[in-house]
């Protein structure tokens, strides 16, 4: 009778249930609304610094990172002990207040709003993989988690483009800028509501008395994650799949195309705006392949692969041997790779811990960024004004090893596809 129950239980924990579906769908539309809220204060840069008189994002940025950083290693845990139903709307609600404060116009307002966004904003991402890790199939996972990152993308791009065509002086709408913060904090408390609702209250955390929190319960989760070697792994392989992108061509590429390549300013633009296309396109389709196969390392070192061969022929090919369009694009769709260490992270670690494993997954992937990007602006030579192709040679050289040595660890991580589990 009890292996009866327990098939039936397992059965069920495979199927998709519309209403976890319903509530993974909240958080994804969550990290797109909190993607383009994040990019929306560089649109208005222009505007800001004529209303405060300097260019607030020097402040704003840095702020911004270093409270998502470190917010991401407590939401996780926050996750884990509370539950979705208690932490997602929370950060929703967060994000509200922060856009509330952005709306009142006031410099030291809008620093304090944008930062509290930061905070809330660390529950976008990690809810939704959370939500897919803990109650939708094992063997979709992968294809969640791009399909959350492909939302991202999305907000970063089409939610941006729509707050610049309200700004645009000479455009139809040309709405005053605290306004956009307005419709914001009114599209966050629809969010705030419809998530509080949906969200999961989690049988299991009420079923089992609670452990009390006290500093051993606290650390022990991040004992248990920092102690498996395979967390570091998934970590740094996320972190040097990342970085290519993240850092070599949407940071310097404008510059890589304009300076190196020399070409047009507008069509250099248009070059790197292909990275977050190919991102849109390549999340959730590598996640879809990895679940569909059941194995995770080989799509992973397979798009790996694809990422360096386009990373190479960006810098050294001729530019007229491809589209100028294409090695970008390439890039972006390969660099969904980078998705598969968010699922293999949560997959070797125990279930009880999952949203603590996102959270320290974000945080290496986010560190291992921050270590890269001094040196690839050292090598490049920021204050140098005539940058020539051979200085990006130079600059983006750590990042095509940094590409090749995460090829070479994933040979080391652990294989955590659902046929594996089967055997």
């Amino acid at each position: 009778m009890s292996s009866h129950t327990d098939l039936n239980a397992q059965k069920s924990e495979q199927a998709l249930n519309p209403v976890y579906v319903l509530a993974w769908l909240l958080c994804a539309v969550f990290y797109f609304y909190q993607y383009a809220i994040r990019a929306t204060p560089g649109i208005m840069q222009g505007i800001l610094t004529e209303n405060w008189g300097h260019n607030p994002l020097g402040i704003m940025v840095p702020l911004y990172y270093v409270a998502y950083a470190g917010m991401a290693l407590i939401a996780g845990f926050l996750l884990d002990r509370y539950g979705a139903h208690k932490t997602i709307p929370a950060g929703i609600a967060l994000v509200t207040i922060g856009s509330l404060f952005f709306a009142r116009g006031y410099e030291w307002l809008a620093i304090t709003g944008f930062t509290l966004q930061a905070v809330g904003s660390i529950f976008a991402f990690l809810g939704a993989s959370y939500i897919a890790a803990r109650y939708l199939p094992q063997r979709m996972l992968a294809i969640f988690v791009g399909f959350t990152e492909c939302l991202g993308m999305a907000g970063a791009a089409f939610g941006s483009k729509l707050v610049s065509i309200f700004l645009d002086p000479a455009g139809a709408f040309h709405v005053q800028w605290q306004k956009i913060w307005i419709a914001f904090a009114i599209i966050g408390v629809i969010l705030t509501v419809s998530t509080f609702i949906v969200m999961p209250h989690g049988k299991k955390d009420e079923e089992e008395p609670r452990q009390k929190l006290d500093f051993s319960s606290l650390i022990q989760p991040f004992q248990l994650i920092f102690s498996n070697p395979q967390s570091w792994l998934a970590g740094v392989i996320g972190g040097l799949l990342f970085a290519p992108t993240t850092i070599g061509i949407l940071a310097w590429g404008t510059s890589f195309f304009s300076k190196g390549e020399h070409i047009g300013i507008a069509e250099a633009a248009t070059l790197v705006s292909m990275v977050p296309l190919g991102w849109v396109i390549g999340c959730p389709l590598i996640g879809y392949i990895s679940d569909k196969i059941g194995h995770r390392r080989p799509v992973l070192i397979g798009g790996s692969s694809l990422l360096l061969l386009s990373y190479i022929s960006l810098l050294y090919l001729p530019t007229a041997t491809l589209p100028a369009y294409m090695p970008p694009l390439l890039m972006g769709i390969a660099s969904g790779a980078a998705m598969l260490p968010f699922s293999v992270m949560k997959e070797v670690n125990p279930p009880e811990v999952k949203g603590t494993a996102a959270g320290i997954m974000n945080f290496l992937v986010f560190l291992t960024s921050s270590l890269i990007s001094p040196v690839i602006t050292c090598l490049i030579g920021s204050h140098n004004q005539n940058l020539t192709l051979a200085d990006f040679h130079r600059g983006f050289m750590p990042l095509i090893v940094g590409i090749a040595l995460a090829i070479f660890l994933s040979f080391f991580l652990r294989e955590t596809g659902w046929k594996h589990s089967q055997k």
